[in-house]
């Protein structure tokens, strides 16, 4: 639900077969939003239960999260834009706040920090693999973040102007890094982590995390943007 104060969002759905998910996590779409759905090469009719429920549904053929994620954004035309997996994990109900925040002027880019509410909605691998690269971005960047999660908002122009080019696993990183490098204001808050449906794609294994994990290794060894800062960074919540 919004309220008067809320402004308009694109919310982007990376999809790869999550038809099981994709009508509890839309059914949660703020009014008035409008749901992006970015079909990946799924196979399981994802994009007509995306279609029957509401959504936008774009194609992107080349696998990988960073390049459904970029085909969203490019797909998207509201002032603000946001960011939420599609395997019912999280509750995109949450994100008007994010955006409000945002609106408001009292931050950037505001991110969702992952609390599990149930054994098994975050395994350890993969919050191991997490609490190392947050703790390497936050050597990166003196950003006291502890978490990369997906939920996120930002508005759409600054967003495209950040010039994003990684198309796999680093893209959520590469976003928090270079916002970091132009100075912008990011802000991260606790919101549930529920228990994925279906099988995760990227971090369900030891193997997918440690893939995540080089991917944005990679990203966190790009040089620093070299022009001046827009503003004074400020340190997540």
């Amino acid at each position: 639900m919004t309220d008067s104060t809320t402004p308009r969002a694109d919310v982007v759905l990376p999809c790869l077969d999550e038809a099981a998910a994709l009508p509890w996590v839309l059914a949660r779409i703020p009014d008035g939003w409008r749901a992006v759905v970015v079909d990946n090469g799924s196979t399981d009719g994802s994009a007509t239960i995306a279609r029957a429920h509401g959504a936008t549904v774009v194609y992107e053929p080349r696998r990988g999260f960073g390049a459904a994620c970029h085909t969203g954004l490019l797909a998207t035309d509201a002032d603000f834009v946001c960011f939420c997996d599609c395997d019912a994990s999280l509750d995109p109900g949450l994100l008007s706040g994010f955006v409000r925040r945002v609106h408001e002027g009292g931050a950037d880019l505001v991110l969702g920090r992952r609390r599990p509410q149930e054994r098994g909605a975050w395994p350890p691998h993969a919050r191991v693999g997490n609490a190392v690269l947050a703790r390497m971005v936050r050597r990166r960047t003196g950003l006291a973040l502890h978490d990369l999660g997906p939920l996120r908002a930002a508005r759409r122009a600054p967003l495209l102007a950040l010039g994003l080019t990684d198309r796999r696993s680093g893209y959520p990183l590469q976003m928090v890094v270079r916002a970091a490098d132009e100075g912008w204001r990011i802000e991260e808050y606790e919101v549930p982590y529920r228990p994925r449906t279906g099988k995760s794609k990227v971090t369900g294994t030891w193997r997918g995390t440690w893939r995540t994990v080089r991917d944005m290794r990679a990203v966190l060894r790009e040089p620093p943007a070299t022009h001046d800062l827009a503003a004074p960074t400020r340190a997540a919540r």
